[in-house]
């Protein structure tokens, strides 16, 4: 940053006479915001106006959703605030799938609701809305702007409790506040510092992994979120005990170490799910064990039922709220980790006279789901043999064939670039994918999470692209999604921001109809997809597109996209034509066989 920059970036000290607007720009500008993700409106137009000259780029999408979830992506992969902003009344209201994500995930994103001016409200005038209900249950703190003076004060507040609360925050404002003349003092940043946790917790799971015969590491997202990985990776190797990824978290152990496993949950890894069963001790770093990340999966119920657990989270909330634990630290990942080797390093160890016979049994396991995955190159079930023997009888272009799904992401793994930074949308093949996706450094993955919503990785991926341009960034996208989210592909063209999105073209909402298979006898309601071809609409929209119908034109086609990425700053979709076969539904748990009771139903059972 040049000496003119740093003074753009300097902020008042002491009370001083401002307007609301640039009270509102100076505390961005104090809390370290250079950049925001929405669209313009006349709600926020006299703040607007003055972002330029104080540092801030105002990055505009094409829809507000996708300005939500690149807020998110930026957030994730910087670990700084994303902030999102828009026009009061549908602007807002666009937003809230992605700020619902972005809860789930734990992302400090700053959302800006420009509201109805204080004079109108309640009169039903134009996009007029109450704004804060809509977000409440998906941020962790609402500031409402009661007093033009005030702003400053608001702003800075939802700045700082995003980090200290490690989610999303509303800042409210009537559009009618941006304006006026005000004396004011910009508030300083206030970060808090997290601890080990408490002493007497810290020295019981000590103790506790200490007599352990067979402990077993959760490396979860707070491992990412507090920068955890060397310290996770020092307690691993003093224990040498296996570490599992919690769901969606393939990013929180190097995939190179020998103590990784790989991830637990849906289209997890066998290996890892085989070696927490067999642990005595759980170690959940960094994780509130969130239900969905431990369902049975590959017929295992594998969460080990006898075992004790040590739970460490910096929200003390989530202690204990889904698995009963044995202790539970409230502290930062990185800080306990550090604080429970210093306990165990002159310790001996229960563990240690089983060490070696331990790493050979994670190395065997590791070694028999990696043989798996090399053999399992298509689903097995009836319904997906039929689908590929029909899929063999068209060929979709000339020479060309529809690809197993498998296959493709088994490929996709093996041309990625080490830096890579992938996310992934809710659905059928993208779920498989978790079987696939390993990763050496943290922030390398991002996933929708718990809220599941369709339509989330590609504008999750240009915001990651925003924070890390060095960094190649792919996004793994279905076909119902891509239609979506699609149309943010003219936002990388507008504003030069290269991504790549491999989308599986597979003609179907293929999670939800797996379920109709499995349960609803194949009586296939709103499941099919007639596609026009996306390489066609991304070269229409400045973009590049490849069509992908060998295999062995995947991992190619993928390293063309990125060097396009990153030597000469293009967008490029690279559309794969896959089978219809289709890997387990999410959910076995949350479906049952149907009972019809009226004559006329009786045949759909």
């Amino acid at each position: 940053m040049t000496a003119k920059e740093t003074q753009t970036r300097s902020v008042p000290s002491g009370p001083t006479r401002m307007t609301p607007s640039e009270a509102f720009v100076e505390t961005l500008v104090a809390q370290g915001v250079d950049t925001m993700f929405g669209i313009m409106g006349s709600a926020f137009m006299d703040a607007m106006d003055i972002f330029a000259p104080a540092g801030i780029r105002l990055i505009p999408v094409v829809h507000e959703q996708g300005a939500g979830h690149m807020a998110d992506g930026y957030s994730r992969v910087s670990g700084r605030h994303g902030v999102v902003i828009g026009q009061n009344g549908p602007g807002i209201s666009n937003c809230v799938t992605a700020i619902a994500a972005a809860y789930w995930a734990h992302s400090p994103v700053v959302i800006i609701t420009p509201e109805t001016g204080t004079m109108g409200m309640g009169l039903g005038g134009f996009q007029e809305c109450n704004q804060l209900p809509m977000f409440q249950e998906f941020t962790k703190y609402q500031g409402h702007v009661t007093h033009p003076a005030r702003m400053a004060e608001y702003t800075a507040r939802c700045f700082d409790r995003a980090l200290s609360e490690m989610g999303p925050t509303q800042l409210n404002i009537p559009r009618d506040y941006f304006y006026g003349d005000i004396t004011c003092e910009i508030p300083k940043p206030q970060r808090l510092e997290r601890g080990a946790g408490g002493e007497n917790s810290l020295n019981d799971a000590a103790e506790m992994l200490a007599q352990a015969r067979f402990p077993v590491i959760l490396a979860g997202g707070g491992v990412v979120a507090a920068d955890a990985i060397a310290e996770c990776k020092a307690l691993a190797e003093r224990l040498g005990a296996p570490v599992v990824n919690s769901y969606l978290h393939n990013d929180s152990f190097p995939a190179s170490h020998p103590l990784w496993c790989g991830p637990l949950g849906y289209q997890g890894s066998k290996a890892a799910m085989k070696l927490i069963s067999q642990a005595d001790v759980v170690l959940a770093l960094g994780s509130r064990l969130g239900p969905f990340g431990t369902l049975p999966q590959h017929g295992m119920d594998y969460w080990p039922k006898n075992a004790k657990i040590i739970q460490i989270d910096a929200d003390n909330k989530m202690l204990g709220l889904v698995k009963k634990i044995s202790v539970g630290i409230c502290g930062d990942a990185k800080a306990a980790a550090v604080a429970l080797t210093q306990r165990l390093a002159s310790r001996k160890l229960a563990c240690d006279a089983t060490k070696a016979e331990r790493a050979d049994k994670i190395a065997s396991e590791k070694a028999a789901w990696e043989k798996e995955l090399d053999a399992w190159t298509h689903e097995k079930d009836p319904y997906s043999l039929d689908m590929i023997e029909e899929n063999a009888k068209e060929k979709p272009f000339s020479g060309g064939q529809y690809l197993h799904p498998r296959q493709v992401l088994r490929e996709l793994e093996k041309a990625m670039p080490p830096d890579v930074m992938v996310s992934t949308d809710i659905g059928n093949i993208n779920s498989v994918a978790n079987s696939y996706l390993r990763f050496e450094k943290p922030r390398s993955f991002l996933a929708p999470m718990s809220f599941g919503n369709c339509g989330y990785a590609f504008p999750t991926m240009i915001g990651a692209k925003v924070a890390a341009p060095h960094r190649p960034g792919v996004a793994y996208v279905g076909d119902g999604a891509w239609g979506m989210s699609l149309m943010e592909t003219m936002t990388c063209v507008r504003h030069n921001i290269p991504v790549t999105a491999v989308v599986y073209h597979n003609r179907q909402w293929g999670a939800e109809k797996k379920n109709q298979v499995d349960f609803y006898g194949r009586r296939f309601v709103a499941g099919e997809l007639d596609n026009q071809s996306f390489a066609g609409i991304a070269r229409a929209m400045g973009a590049e597109g490849i069509v992908v119908d060998k295999l062995d034109q995947v991992g190619p086609a993928l390293k063309k996209a990125i060097d396009m990425q990153m030597n000469q700053g293009k967008t490029c979709i690279v559309e794969i034509m896959c089978t219809r076969e289709l890997g387990d539904p999410f959910r076995r748990d949350a479906l049952s066989k149907p009972v019809r009771y009226l004559d006329k139903y009786k045949d759909y059972v």
